[in-house]
């Protein structure tokens, strides 16, 4: 299939943390799960007279060209109703919060309070959005609507997407819009070295590792390294000293696994330097200096204060996983007590900023499998809520007292 969207082999497996993140939203039987077969060329969501007939939001990953990588959700209509209409929509509005861009579908005559509020609430987490007026052969929108989304730099498109009149216009538009209004890094590490620089990874093989293969956050760096031309040398923990050894010329920065960062920190010559995949992540995906201030608040905490630790993936634990065993231990060695964990995985998260309050501190994974938009909310939310957020190789750093050297090379003063 040519075109503007295909669904390659090679782009499948893109992960979903580094795919453009595009919902279509809008009000029920307004024509959203019918743009998007439009869109995509193919029956990817139930289409129906009746009002209601998508509930769970329909994922579908392709290529937008010449953007790159994107997944379209189709979502529920924001108006449903009942106790089970009332679920969908609380569902959506937890796929908006991931979102990098967002199309609200409306039929031209039926725009109301109701769709400026749909409006508000993307600005409310500075989401680009198009508005898309469908069923344009029923009726069309007003010169005054028109106007009063350009005076708010919200692009229009009219269509009727059973006969895909506009479909064009809107792939065009969408390609245009994404590419200059998203703005997420363009690497992990590239910055941060130059062409021909030889970077050792030091990658522990421990049980939560996929069979046969390395975890994300590392392979993601291997692939941004050879496309910065630089040289990589990966190495279990206990391969860094032979690595080091065998070197003529000193690697720019050793890059560990937080669990490995004691032996690592004192295997590596003061001169190299060292951070760890999730403080890399901890940039790319999110607020770097935030989570640095979060984690000074340790110092703040005592026994019995309520902890939340935030997991993106869904992985069995092992007996001595991050997350649910070491960093809690570190932390009571530190407090000089107990403290109260609680755990998140996946998409869960606290709702409302009530729900978070009750913690005095947020620590969250590297976030691979997170959208950039994403994780950014998250810090968000916890900033509304007053609550201070850290990151996993960052608290970890903290607590074994390497943080300063770990920062080093993004250049955070001491």
């Amino acid at each position: 299939m040519t075109g503007i969207f295909t669904s390659k082999i090679k782009m499948q497996k893109t992960p979903y943390g580094l795919r453009t993140h595009i919902g279509i939203l809008g009000r029920r039987n307004s024509g959203k799960s019918t743009l998007l077969n439009a869109l995509t060329h193919q029956q990817i969501s139930i289409v129906s007279e009746k009002a209601g007939t998508t509930t769970d939001p329909v994922l579908k990953a392709m290529e937008l060209k010449p953007f790159g990588p994107v997944v379209f959700y189709d979502t529920a209509g924001l108006d449903d109703i009942g106790k089970l209409g009332k679920s969908r929509v609380q569902k959506t509005y937890s796929i908006i919060e991931k979102l990098d861009l967002a199309i609200i579908v409306a039929v031209a005559d039926q725009w109301n309070d109701f769709d400026d509020h749909t409006v508000e609430h993307l600005k409310k987490y500075r989401i680009p959005l198009i508005v898309v007026f469908n069923k344009c052969d029923l009726s069309v929108p007003e010169p005054a609507l028109l106007q009063r989304l350009k005076e708010q730099d919200i692009p229009a498109v009219l269509t009727i997407a059973t006969t895909e009149q506009g479909i064009d216009d809107l792939r065009r538009l969408l390609a245009n819009y994404a590419k200059k209004e998203i703005n997420d890094p363009d690497t992990i590490i590239g910055d941060l070295i130059n062409a021909d620089d030889t970077v050792i990874l030091v990658t522990p093989i421990d049980n939560e590792a996929p069979k046969g293969r390395l975890i994300l956050p590392q392979v993601q760096i291997i692939r941004d390294l050879l496309d910065h031309d630089a040289r990589c040398l990966v190495v279990k923990e206990n391969g860094l000293k032979w690595a080091l050894d065998q070197l003529k010329i000193p690697p720019k920065i050793v890059i560990t696994d937080s669990q490995a960062f004691k032996q690592v920190d004192q295997d590596t010559p003061r001169d190299i330097l060292l951070t760890s995949f999730s403080i890399l992540f901890a940039r790319f995906k999110g607020d770097l200096q935030a989570f640095v201030d979060g984690v000074l608040l340790i110092e703040n905490l005592r026994p019995g204060d309520e902890i939340l630790i935030v997991e993106a993936c869904t992985h069995h634990p092992i007996s001595d996983d991050i997350g649910t065993v070491k960093i809690p231990q570190w932390l009571n060695q530190r407090v000089g007590g107990e403290l109260c964990y609680s755990h998140n995985h996946g998409a869960d998260f606290p709702e409302s900023i009530e729900g978070l309050k009750k913690y005095k501190l947020v620590i969250h994974c590297g976030s691979c499998n997170f959208t950039r938009k994403q994780l950014l909310n998250r810090i968000k939310k916890c900033g509304e809520a007053d609550v201070p957020i850290t990151n996993y190789g960052i608290v970890i750093s903290y607590l074994l007292n390497i943080m300063q050297r770990a920062l080093e090379p993004f250049h955070f003063p001491e």
